[in-house]
């Protein structure tokens, strides 16, 4: 008789992470905090301390670069531009300058000094209920516990302890536990905090390792000698799994193989509704890297390449234009036929990098601050340098360019002007172009949604970012576990904003695609495509599944559709509707 055969069943409930559905035992991981000592340093010993600091710095950057190339060459460069994160840390002058006066002025050990000042900002961090702070406590406290045992001398516990297969549970996950791991040993991740766009989960998601986070107290319910079933798609735990919950989720697994194998026998099927209505398909990437799979989903270009992810590779010194065109034109050239939209930068709110973005310019509401296209057009030879990157990079394959986070019409129009300089100064250089290379926006924020009419006569292509949009439209910061229950796509308002874009572009005869992750959602695809979307980005992987989705819908159906959702005022009653008309052609 197995153990959870001898023990009563119990149900958690989290939050979904990392898709997949695992079973195995428990791997409970509760991190040792090392003791901190305290005492004076003689006056002559003073030097000697410091540059036992200096000297833990520089041991903690040599691991953290290590861990970064096993991560790039894992997981490729976007993966690994995690880490650059962490560097970041190692250079904040407010963290290490107030340590290094701090052992200056009290005359007390390194490790008590550093642990001090770590711990205020960590504190001070952890209440800002912000997503972008939180993920820098995270960072902070991952380097912070680096130095710790560097300067004490101690090795760690990490995950690469573990040896034999097991489900993991722990309190929180670092970045650095993530890349230790091996993933055989693992069959699925759980944690009393994080969030759906925590570095590791983000990372977890890459290696195919389900996960559940937000399960408040979860290491301290669950015993070592425990089993696990864990479900990544509903964010739910069982623990002990009755043997009619290990039954149902082995026909929930036949079944949803079964499906996948179904979804990709039509990966080389024409995209066309049942009616022979045409659809169109790209991916949303971060460089070349993605172009494999790309092409295995048969994806019909770029929608989005996030040129953040060249620029966030390297924190200390912003990528010159010939890093910058390598970049761009692997992909372009990679991709060929098909089209790359190019977004130009978009740093800011969650996306750090630390030669652009210094500390003491920290803000209280990145989201809404000083990023995309507000930085670029305030930041004119970073600006220039990309776009002269770009263009060069066009003469080699179809390629666009869109601004992103547009909110007026006078944005648009400056940042057109921009590029027209540049396109003057390629020009008299002689160097080739595309001289009549696409413009677009990004439509993400409510005024420009309203005002999508105006900004469509001076556009060549609208791109919708649903991710913002949401998120603007509702005031609501998805990241914060208070209010992400707040964060509905279903909402009147946002549907309403987002068929007021698409009608204005057809007005204009301006195409419309959408790139945020409501188009890779199988339950708002069929919805984008009825409203006259003329193309859905997503990630790679979701492909097959909304191609498999749109075959099987006809126009009629569709009109149908639109009807009722747009006649119901209930976000629920909405939900039902777009999730009923998806299965219904999922089966």
């Amino acid at each position: 008789m197995t153990d959870s055969e001898t023990k009563q069943e119990v149900k958690l409930q989290g939050v979904a992470a990392a898709p997949g559905v695992a079973r195995g035992g428990a791997f409970v991981f509760l991190r040792n905090t090392p003791e901190i000592p305290r005492y004076i340093i003689p006056p002559e010993r003073l030097n000697h301390e410091i540059q036992r600091f200096e000297n833990a710095l520089v041991n903690t950057r040599a691991q953290i670069s290590q861990l970064r190339e096993t991560v790039a060459n894992r997981l490729g460069e976007a993966q690994a531009g995690i880490f650059d994160a962490h560097l970041l840390v190692l250079d904040d002058p407010a963290l290490i300058d107030e340590t290094l006066s701090s052992i200056n002025g009290s005359m007390l050990n390194a490790e008590h000094c550093f642990h001090t000042v770590a711990e205020k900002y960590i504190a001070f961090f952890s209440k800002i209920e912000d997503e972008y702070f939180k993920e820098r406590v995270v960072d902070i406290r991952d380097v912070s516990q680096r130095i710790l045992h560097n300067l004490l001398g101690l090795s760690p516990r990490t995950l690469a302890d573990l040896t034999n297969r097991r489900v993991i549970v722990a309190e929180d996950v670092t970045p650095s536990d993530t890349a230790s791991l091996e993933t055989g040993h693992v069959f699925a991740i759980i944690t009393d905090a994080g969030n759906r766009t925590s570095h590791a989960v983000i990372m977890a998601r890459s290696l195919r390792i389900p996960a559940v986070v937000a399960l408040i107290d979860a290491s301290k319910k669950i015993a070592p000698d425990d089993f696990l079933l864990v479900d990544g798609y509903a964010g739910i735990v069982y623990v002990n799994p009755s043997p009619e919950t290990l039954s149902r989720y082995e026909e929930l697994e036949r079944e949803h193989d079964e499906f996948n194998r179904k979804v990709l026998r039509e990966t080389d099927l024409p995209d066309l509704a049942a009616d022979r209505r045409a659809f169109s398909l790209s991916a949303n990437v971060c460089g070349a890297e993605d172009i494999d799979a790309l092409k295995k989903y048969r994806a019909n270009g770029v929608g989005l390449f996030r040129t953040e992810a060249v620029f966030i590779k390297n924190q200390s010194r912003i990528p010159d234009e010939e890093t910058q065109l390598a970049a761009y034109r692997a992909l372009v050239e990679g991709v060929a036929p098909a089209t790359v939209v190019i977004r130009t930068l978009d740093i800011g709110g969650d996306k750090a990098h630390g030669a652009l973005q210094a500390s003491e310019h920290r803000e209280e509401n990145p989201f809404m601050g000083f990023r995309a296209i507000r930085f670029c057009l305030e930041n004119k030879s970073v600006f220039r340098t990309q776009l002269r990157a770009v263009l060069r990079a066009s003469a080699f394959g179809k390629t666009k360019i869109m601004f992103p986070m547009i909110s007026s019409l006078d944005e648009l129009l400056q940042a057109k002007a921009f590029l027209r300089q540049i396109e003057d100064e390629l020009r008299a250089e002689n160097i080739p172009f595309d001289e009549k290379i696409p413009v677009g926006a990004m439509i993400e924020i409510p005024a420009a949604a309203i005002c999508a009419e105006s900004l469509a006569e001076h556009a060549d292509f609208f791109s919708i970012g649903t991710n913002d949009l949401v998120q603007y439209t509702l005031a609501v910061d998805r990241g914060n576990e208070r209010i992400a229950h707040l964060y509905e796509p279903c909402n009147p308002a946002v549907l309403l904003l987002i068929r007021h874009i698409i009608v204005s572009a057809k007005k204009k005869n301006v195409p419309v695609s959408v790139c945020g992750e409501l188009a890779g959602d199988p339950a708002f695809a069929s919805l984008l495509f009825a409203l006259g979307a003329d193309s859905l980005s997503m990630t790679s992987g979701a492909i097959p599944e909304i191609r498999y989705l749109l075959r099987r819908t006809t126009s009629a159906e569709l009109e149908q559709l639109v009807t009722q959702v747009y006649a119901e005022t209930n976000p629920q009653k909405i939900s039902a509707i777009l999730k009923d008309f998806a299965v219904e052609r999922l089966k």
